[in-house]
């Protein structure tokens, strides 16, 4: 970015990189019963598709730090939307499910570096004081793709295929090409510590095993021995890095950044709360679907509520959390959102349709705020120094809760499945729906309890840092 260059447009064009990824997730998820009458599988049995892409995420963001400052945040940037696009033209083409999934693996290489490099640029360039105004902002534009995604893409398998789906990130990857080669700052950082490569090995290798033994449970077909085995074995990765990390001295994610109370409760509690929430995108679509006979355009018109209401939200989370303090807010939005998700639980094809509108619509708008908030308190106490460690370490534990909970959720919906057709239900499916909807929505509340745990101090220091923005233009 030149110097003339105006942090406004370095916010838009970290909000490209949102768009993408939101789009892509949106539209995927509103296809997947198409794709899989197209290929011949279950939709119940699709989650291998979202699995495959976080996973690849996961694997690959803890380098992502140490990829920008040793190649520089622009051409590393750069080479993260080429890569998105080049992973998204390939499953476009995608004749099969191991095809679609391995692109679906090139495209999450690509987002791994897309998305943490982006936030990274944004927590370096603004001043702390600033930084949730600023994060707010680059949210808005990012929640566009939830509001076009849904209804673009079931347009599009109705009026054409699902394959032209992800032919949509093209042209927006292009223009960010554009943008990013003018305006994206970050030249190489001249002293980068060595890459711990054993550290990484064993920390992607635990990630894998603990996602694929959740996965093997509703769509690998693994027995329970072999998903036991892996859960074991993934287990014993985590701590072996844990133990490697504590001894050396430049490890991939100090032990010191655990120091960090904002950030060790942070952390613990997107993962757990994301593990409930992060499978709506995957299941609502599928219900509407599968059980309530609605086309995907319809479906993807029924998605609408949310993220329009989730954008809306986006104006007054500062003002909430500046008002109340973190962890007045994360409590009671945590256990909102977990009823809410138990909620869809009642959900019936009888219904009228605008009790269907207003529960999707406070879905997205206590998600909306709960996402927000959980990214701000995990990052804003990060000195300079850490500010790279901890940002891709955010971004992991994201991605891994997304898979990990659309993994589970496909898990525990195969499961209730099962338990109802062998009870009598035949082939119907709303019930297993509704009471998978219920075990996802308790997951969400049991995490309340992390975000308790947050210092009550934060209300009066954010309160001194709204004073300071109120003082500042822009």
């Amino acid at each position: 970015m030149s110097q003339q260059s105006s942090p406004k447009v370095l916010l838009w064009l970290v909000a490209v990189g949102f768009f993408m990824q939101t789009l892509d997730a949106t539209i995927v998820n509103t296809a997947l019963p198409a794709m899989a009458k197209s290929l011949g599988e279950s939709p119940l049995r699709m989650q291998s598709v979202v699995v495959a892409y976080s996973l690849a995420m996961a694997m690959l963001i803890p380098a992502s730090g140490w990829v920008a400052d040793r190649f520089g945040a622009r051409r590393v940037y750069l080479c993260a939307i080429l890569l998105f696009v080049a992973g998204s033209v390939c499953c476009a083409f995608s004749q099969s499910l191991s095809q679609l999934v391995a692109a679906r693996v090139v495209q999450g290489a690509g987002g791994a570096l897309l998305l943490p490099v982006g936030r990274l640029v944004v927590l370096r360039t603004f001043p702390r004081e600033k930084f949730l105004r600023a994060m707010s902002f680059v949210a808005i534009p990012g929640l566009i793709g939830p509001l076009l995604g849904p209804t673009l893409g079931g347009w599009l398998v109705e009026a054409a295929s699902w394959h032209w789906i992800f032919l949509i990130n093209v042209p927006v990857g292009l223009i960010g090409c554009v943008a990013t080669l003018r305006h994206m700052p970050g030249e190489p950082v001249p002293m980068v510590s060595r890459f711990d490569m054993a550290g990484y090995l064993m920390l992607a290798f635990g990630m894998v095993a603990l996602s694929l033994a959740l996965d093997g449970l509703a769509s690998l077909g693994l027995r329970q021995a072999s998903v036991l085995v892996l859960m074991i074995f993934g287990l014993a990765s985590l701590v072996a890095y844990w133990l490697h990390a504590a001894r050396k001295p430049d490890p991939l994610f100090s032990p010191r950044l655990f120091s960090i109370d904002t950030l060790r409760i942070g952390l613990l509690g997107n993962l757990f709360a994301r593990l409930g929430s992060a499978c709506m995108p995957f299941l609502i679509p599928l219900l509407l679907q599968v059980t309530m006979g609605y086309s995907p355009m319809q479906a993807g018109m029924m998605m609408l509520p949310v993220a329009t209401a989730g954008m809306s939200m986006k104006r007054f989370t500062t003002t909430l959390i500046t008002r109340f303090g973190y962890r007045q807010v994360l409590v009671g939005n945590t256990l909102l959102v977990g009823v809410t998700m138990a909620s869809f639980g009642l959900a019936a094809p009888t219904q009228p349709l605008w009790v269907h509108v207003v529960q999707l619509a406070v879905f997205g708008a206590v998600n909306s705020l709960q996402f927000t908030a959980m990214n701000t308190v995990t990052l804003k106490d990060l000195e300079h120094a850490m500010a790279s460690s901890g940002n891709s370490l955010l971004s992991m534990v994201q991605m891994v809760a997304m898979g990990m909970g659309v993994a589970a959720a496909g898990a525990v919906l195969a499961a209730f499945t099962e338990f109802f057709q062998a009870a009598g239900a035949g082939l119907q499916t709303l019930p297993a729906f509704q009471a998978t909807f219920a075990c996802m929505g308790l997951i969400t509340v049991a995490s309340a309890g992390i975000f308790w745990q947050l210092s009550p101090q934060d209300r009066s220091r954010h309160a001194a840092e709204a004073a300071v923005e109120a003082r500042e233009p822009g």
